[in-house]
């Protein structure tokens, strides 16, 4: 299968589900501002029309985009990596966190932080606004290790968007210890840290392509 990701973005979550897994990928770097895949110089809008990561193409060919249902396909195709969860109450839970992440922090919270153009009153509004999702998630893994009873998709997801964290200082982890310590622990999980320090390798010779293209 093949992964189109860009550095340290939301498609970090599916690698370290396939690291996690086990599993082979290809994994294939798309260049954000020109949507480029940098493996092979293809126009990336020719297999997601909307260019956005991740991507991911199965081997049987299918192109499955969002990242909630590519992590839910990979826990499927892997069941022996226990990175899902069982039909009834227990997948019910797995899609409410894999759905908050995605809303809640995801999109309301980091992505208005994260974008250079956005108005400074668009930062100040979603700060006041989604701060109080931190304050949930804290009480919540208060006692807990992991967002279910074990390690799973949504695990992947939600690292990959606290990880976010070191370009977005407004907010502090030191303020929610419960999600520091989880991010803190999580951080150490074989599959993550090798996620994370291939995918920041990557992100500075990109940031280095961007210097020396202005």
């Amino acid at each position: 299968m093949d992964l189109y990701f860009s550095p340290l973005a939301c498609s970090m979550a599916t690698r370290v589900a396939l690291y996690e897994a086990g599993a082979d990928a290809n994994y294939l770097e798309v260049d954000s501002p020109t949507k480029t895949v940098l493996n092979d110089g293809t126009d990336f809008r020719t297999v997601n029309p909307i260019g956005l990561v991740p991507t991911l193409r199965t081997d049987e060919g299918v192109v499955l985009t969002e990242n909630a249902a590519i992590l839910q396909y990979v826990a499927d195709r892997f069941p022996q990596s226990g990175l899902g969860a069982p039909a009834g109450i227990d997948r019910t839970r797995l899609h409410q966190w894999l759905c908050f992440v995605g809303t809640e922090l995801h999109k309301g919270l980091f992505l208005p932080l994260l974008d250079r153009k956005a108005p400074q009153e668009t930062k100040a509004y979603a700060l006041e606004k989604n701060l109080s999702r931190l304050d949930y998630l804290d009480n919540y893994l208060k006692g807990r290790d992991f967002l279910l009873d074990h390690f799973s998709v949504a695990d992947a997801y939600l690292v990959t968007v606290i990880n976010w964290t070191m370009a977005t200082p407004p907010i502090e982890l030191a303020k929610w210890p419960n999600v520091k310590a989880y991010y803190e622990r999580l951080r150490q999980r074989p599959s993550v840290a090798k996620a994370i320090a291939e995918e920041f390798e990557l992100y500075k010779a990109e940031q280095a392509r961007k210097k020396a293209a202005a």
